[in-house]
């Protein structure tokens, strides 16, 4: 890793490249999985919940799902195409492949981050698509969609970076997806309002990260918000940041990836 005022785009792109390489030459796994995955979830909570008649923040229930669902399955796999990017290179001890050329700690950053931002969209369009047929998705801001699908998709993938340098096994992978991902994601509002629970329960949510770019994400589509969308904004935004100095640190220190 080198340390340099000059961008390797030439390697950037490469890297970039690869990383969107690697899923999508398997995308029965990584898009057409998480589609299949994301109407199965819609079907068990509206149709044997029996809440399709349901009418929740203004709109049928459906509505007011659909949106949180898309989201939970952008992020985690964008989290999985960082992570399991750089695991497995640790494991097959070809890392090195990538930590060899002139890239900057910043350059290595960017060119993971932006793999797994585009696969977590991806993941999200195929999922609209699919979606749109059972479930009438309108769009009250087109801005505040794009904003939260790169945002919540970069996030993850920072988070999945560091998950990637950390772990050592496989089993490290699922204990961070386990204990972290899920739980956030799942005590986030994705499958209710948070506007229902109680005043204690609905503070801790304002600390979750996900709330936000579950709240944000939704609000572009129907127009609701359960928490301040100013707050979201710059929650998100500052959460990338730290992620972001985090990733950086690891790869300019080597951290867990020099022998």
């Amino acid at each position: 890793m080198t340390e340099s005022n000059a961008i390797n785009w030439i390697g950037l792109w490469t890297l970039y490249r690869r990383e969107v390489w690697r899923f999508l030459k398997v995308f029965t796994q990584t898009l057409l999985a998480p589609m299949i995955t994301t109407l199965l979830f819609l079907a068990v909570f509206a149709l044997a919940l029996g809440r399709i008649s349901e009418v929740v923040g203004g709109v049928p229930f459906l509505e007011f799902l659909a949106p949180g669902l898309v989201m939970m399955a952008m992020a985690q796999n964008s989290f999985a195409n960082t992570s399991s990017s750089i695991l497995v290179a640790k494991v097959q001890g070809n890392i090195i492949d990538t930590l060899m050329p002139p890239f900057s700690a910043h350059e290595l950053t960017l060119g993971f981050a932006l793999g797994g931002t585009t696969r977590g969209v991806m993941v999200g369009l195929a999922v609209v698509a699919a979606m749109a047929f059972f479930v009438p998705l309108g769009v009250h801001s087109f801005g505040y969609v794009l904003y939260h699908a790169i945002a919540a998709s970069l996030m993850l993938s920072l988070l999945g970076i560091i998950g990637g340098i950390w772990s050592e096994k496989f089993d490290h992978i699922a204990a961070v997806t386990n204990f972290v991902i899920v739980p956030l994601s799942f005590l986030s509002g994705t499958f209710y309002s948070i506007a229902r629970l109680p005043e204690t329960f609905k503070t801790i949510a304002f600390f979750n990260p996900f709330f936000y770019m579950i709240d944000g994400f939704r609000y572009g589509f129907i127009g609701h918000a359960d928490g301040s969308l100013a707050v979201g904004l710059l929650t998100m935004a500052g959460v990338n940041l730290g992620l972001w100095l985090v990733c950086y640190r690891m790869f300019a220190s080597g951290y867990k990836l020099k022998a």
